[in-house]
């Protein structure tokens, strides 16, 4: 498995990648996840991928400033210990880190939980785009 910094040429397979959540509704067409992830998250965030042993992406995640924004691994690579490759990429040099995820993620919050995120501030969801049931989380060094 290799981890490295994401490239423009990613961005169809994170696009793919980030459709197979469970939890993401699908709000937007493919091709409008495909545009964001080429011009907006790419270009303005640090973006990390792990790749398989054929060389596509298992995995990201995306962050910037103190943010985790997005944290994906294919459902067929899950519980391989990529996310917390990538968690610890995202947190070296971080003195604290965010990230929002839905309440009802249980997976995702045990995930956060068992490597020191602290549940901070709930939401209705009415702020999030989706308008699901949010919780912030907040972790420091």
């Amino acid at each position: 498995m290799t981890v490295r910094r994401a490239v423009l040429a990613d961005a169809p397979a994170i696009a793919a990648l980030y459709r197979l959540s469970a939890w993401h509704p699908h709000i937007h067409t493919p091709q409008e996840d495909l545009a964001f992830f080429s011009e907006r998250m790419l270009p303005h965030q640090t973006v990390w991928v792990i790749e398989d042993g054929q060389g596509a992406v298992a995995a990201y995640a995306a962050g910037v400033e103190g943010w985790l924004n997005h944290l994906f691994v294919r459902p067929d690579a899950q519980g391989q210990g990529h996310g917390s490759r990538l968690l610890d990429q995202v947190r070296t040099g971080a003195g604290t880190l965010q990230l929002w995820t839905f309440q009802g993620n249980t997976r995702a919050r045990g995930f956060y939980e068992r490597r020191g995120f602290v549940a901070v501030e709930f939401t209705d969801g009415e702020g999030n785009e989706e308008k699901i049931p949010d919780v912030r989380y907040e972790w420091r060094r």
